[in-house]
């Protein structure tokens, strides 16, 4: 059989041509034949003309005769594993040589925390120091370190054993040796203040975890694992208002400021707000573990005694909790779980990472065999099906969950430690940072960032993206002049028209009122004008034959604009010839600059920018000058609310969006310099400005949801800011207000400029698309989180929007068991490999 290093070869020397020759080879008068090896050679030899007889020998496969089915299974089955063997290796992160940081403790560190409020990494050790940690470029620093306090015991005999964070509730949970939970408040940044300490726990707790729902943020479980094998639970009803009834709490006897709450008494049910649920899991052996999973309902904990490695408690409100129990050979040391794919890791003390079904008991749905030591921890890649795992002779590895294979293997790089130290991974894959912990050693790996990898929708830059509302479509061009239609619930990709203006790159794109027809501009001065069947209907020829950067095409009912060096108009009678001549814009003109950007609002006002800065207030129908905007102030003005009327904006220096606000502001600027600024243009007056982004970022892009709720803004570096603006600049006022309005989320969709973003409503669910320099289209819920990439995987996209549904990252309004299990039928089933029962759990 050929050995793939020579399939390759003979592959890449071979045309389609090549191929249709071989095909002949097996047709004998109209009929399909066998060949044997040494005919098959000869024949290959002589109608393709080039190769040798070895190199055609690897391709005969089998003993005896090969047919042309034979000849294709064999060709697709290695031409597919090859291709798997390179995403494989695409997806391997190269890393930056490693970094030990100068770390401020001396005992075990217990716990890596990211503080996202802060920006800031908390690392704490068994003597209770704390080290904040920034985040530049490349490398963190160590910015401040302070002592964690608890006035039971002396300073010299405390000792931590673990850490989580109330992410939602700017506090810390400490487990302690002397049988104490404390909560210290981090809403002062200086300081861990301690508020709550609970006393009386019957054993030493070991490990925490918290989750918080993300629909009920008042509805938290802190889980707390023991040296008894007892995994005990702290479900709150109301945490955002209160942790613990003040009925029942009691002063500190020890001197401390804290508030004191008996563990008895919750147990009891004594607090209202807070219930406790427990469960012995393992006995006798500690808890090294524990983890709730929201979407399991499911406490998961491990320890390293073989009868009961790995256990399960699945929550049920009629009978109390239901144990599921996992069996290995020496125990597990650490787990985790990865939320899409539903599988549960275990670092193994036999040298193995298995891979469970929470719901299937009897084996393990894979195994991973490559460690030479004991696994003490293993750490999803939640973004990826891949896995880490670092065993106790200082190994890493990286493996490929799909094929259970090791893809990287990193030793020799990790500082010198005790025999008895264990690892621990903090893995920030939004940073695309790792930090190890060996004893009290910090070791950061970091990937380089021109390794990063997302899905590209285009094979070259996006300059445009528009949402086709008629076909419920979305359209992309780019700088190869290629124009893509995509379906946005799937990411699949309906149509492609290429070359549309030959080399010369698309500039800028738009819809006519009706939906059914595309306008494409170029820097060769021409527009043309598409059906969604690819046919070109008419050619505009905007600058007449001079190549002039067209900037933006404006549409409307009765003309089209065509803005670039100067206002350019198209009335509706002149569409009857193929070629299309500009009429006279009796407007003259009026920029000192080339006008970039235009808006529209009914019934006749038109506002055009120019690179310089002016904004000009036109009348559509006369195309006569009404007024010039200067930075000035007006009169106040009514209150109303904020809708869109018109966007389009191209991808350029200057951006201009028309809202209204009766008395308000109906005009959204913005600039080069990264500001934005809001206009009232009956009083010609800025009501509002403020900076969205760096102004060393150079010219950003926006636009504005079809609500008029959000603005959304984007910048160089691919970052997306989305702000809420229905409050903002309602009235015209004396004074220019320069307070931002509220931002409610930043996200990096892209690694490149962002060159185009468009708000629209699909069906009920508001989105946004954005386009970059990075050839990708990203899919984003407004104001929430990444959908996903148009071109990517179709079941990978398709589940991750659902995925998005499930966990209530789509809007309010889909909040009952009902509107889910209606939007889920609504899917495409054929793209999603799983089934309803499973999804709704």
């Amino acid at each position: 059989m050929a050995t793939r290093r020579e399939v390759a070869q003979l592959e890449s020397r071979m045309s389609p041509d090549d191929y249709r020759k071989l095909q002949s080879l097996f047709d004998s008068c109209g009929s399909p034949r066998a060949l044997s090896r040494a005919e098959f050679v000869s024949g290959a030899l002589a109608l393709v003309g080039h190769g040798s007889e070895e190199d055609y020998c690897f391709l005969f496969d089998k003993e005896g005769v090969i047919d042309w089915p034979g000849l294709c299974y064999f060709l697709l089955l290695q031409l597919s594993e090859k291709a798997k063997r390179r995403s494989q290796r695409g997806n391997v992160p190269r890393w930056r040589p490693p970094r030990s940081l100068p770390s401020p403790h001396r005992d075990p560190i217990q716990k890596v925390v990211y503080v996202q409020s802060w920006g800031l990494y908390l690392s704490v050790s068994r003597g209770g120091t704390v080290g904040m940690w920034d985040r530049d470029l490349k490398h963190l620093s160590l910015v401040r370190t302070l002592s964690l306090h608890n006035s039971t015991v002396r300073p010299k005999h405390l000792w931590v054993t673990g850490l989580v964070l109330l992410h939602n509730l700017d506090k810390v949970a400490v487990s302690f040796t002397s049988k104490e939970l404390c909560f210290y408040d981090m809403s002062s940044k200086p300081d861990f203040n301690c508020k709550y300490k609970i006393q009386g726990l019957k054993f030493t707790p070991w490990c925490l975890d918290y989750w918080a729902d993300p629909s009920l943020p008042d509805q938290a479980v802190l889980t707390v694992g023991d040296i008894g094998g007892q995994v005990s639970a702290l479900c709150f009803t109301s945490a955002q208002i209160s942790l613990f009834e003040s009925r029942w709490v009691r002063a500190d006897s020890s001197g401390g400021a804290s508030d004191l709450i008996l563990w008895d008494e919750l147990v009891r049910g004594r607090h209202r707000c807070c219930y406790v649920v427990s469960h012995q899991a393992h006995q006798p052996a500690w808890v090294r573990r524990v983890s709730y999973v929201g979407s399991l309902e499911a406490f998961l904990s491990c320890c390293t005694s073989p009868s009961s490695s790995l256990v399960v408690a699945w929550r049920n409100d009629s009978s109390g909790l239901r144990l599921t129990t996992f069996y290995t050979k020496r125990g597990v040391w650490d787990l985790d779980y990865h939320q899409q794919l539903k599988l549960i890791a275990t670092a193994g003390m036999d040298h193995q990472v298995l891979l469970w079904n929470p719901y299937v008991t009897s084996e393990p749905a894979g195994v991973l065999c490559g460690h030479d030591g004991p696994v003490t921890a293993v750490c999803f890649m939640q973004n990826k099906q891949q896995l880490l795992s670092c065993s106790k002779d200082e190994v890493l590895c990286l493996w490929d969950l799909s094929s259970q294979q090791c893809l990287q293997r990193l030793t020799e790089v990790f500082p010198k430690t005790p025999e008895d130290a264990q690892a621990l991974l903090f893995l920030h894959e939004e940073k695309h940072l790792l930090l190890l912990c060996f004893h009290c050693h910090l070791l950061q790996l970091q990937t380089h960032t021109e390794t990063e990898r997302r899905t590209t929708s285009h094979q070259s830059s996006v300059t445009c993206v528009l949402y086709n509302s008629l076909f419920r479509q979305v359209v992309s061009g780019d700088s190869s002049s290629c124009v893509i239609c995509w379906l946005p619930d799937t990411g699949q990709k309906v149509t492609q028209f290429h070359r549309c203006h030959g080399n010369t790159p698309i500039s800028t794109m738009a819809l006519d009122w009706t939906q059914t027809r595309l306008f494409t501009a170029s820097a060769d001065g021409e527009v043309k004008v598409w059906d969604f069947n690819g046919r070109c209907l008419h050619r505009m020829n905007a600058a007449q034959g001079r190549h002039v950067h067209i900037t933006q095409v404006l549409p409307l009912r009765r003309s089209v604009l065509v803005f670039g060096w100067m206002p350019c108009i198209f009335r509706l009678q002149s569409f009857t010839q193929t070629v299309v001549e500009p009429s006279e814009w009796r407007g003259g003109v009026q920029h000192g600059g080339e006008v970039v950007c235009a808006a529209f609002q009914t019934p006749q006002t038109l506002v055009t920018g120019s690179c310089n800065g002016e904004i000009t207030v036109w009348n559509n129908s006369t195309e006569k000058v009404l007024r010039r905007l200067q930075i000035n102030t007006g009169p106040n003005g009514g209150k109303s609310n904020v809708f869109i009327l018109h966007i389009n904006l191209p991808f350029l220096h200057f951006y201009i969006i028309f809202i209204y606000v009766l008395g308000g502001a109906d005009l959204v600027w913005c600039g080069g310099s990264g500001t934005v600024t809001f206009w009232n243009t009956a009083h010609s007056c800025v009501l509002g400005q403020f900076t969205a982004h760096s102004s060393d970022l150079g010219p950003v892009v926006m636009t504005v949801s079809p609500c008029g709720v959000y603005l959304v803004t984007a910048d160089k570096e691919g970052t997306v800011k989305t702000w809420d603006i229905q409050n903002y600049c309602l009235s015209a006022t004396q004074r220019v207000t320069n307070e931002p309005p509220e931002l409610l989320r930043t996200s990096r969709p892209h690694l490149d400029h962002v060159t185009h973003l468009e708000a629209c409503l699909h069906g009920e669910r508001l989105l946004l698309l954005s386009a970059s320099l990075d050839s990708s289209v990203a899919l984003s819920y407004l104001p929430g989180e990444l959908i996903g990439y148009f071109g990517q995987v179709k079941l990978q996209y398709t589940l991750t929007f659902w995925q998005g549904i499930k966990n209530m990252s789509c809007p309010p309004r889909i909040k009952s068991d009902q509107n889910f299990l209606k939007e889920f039928n609504s899917c495409p089933m054929h793209f999603l490999n799983l089934n309803l029962k499973e999804l709704k759990k």
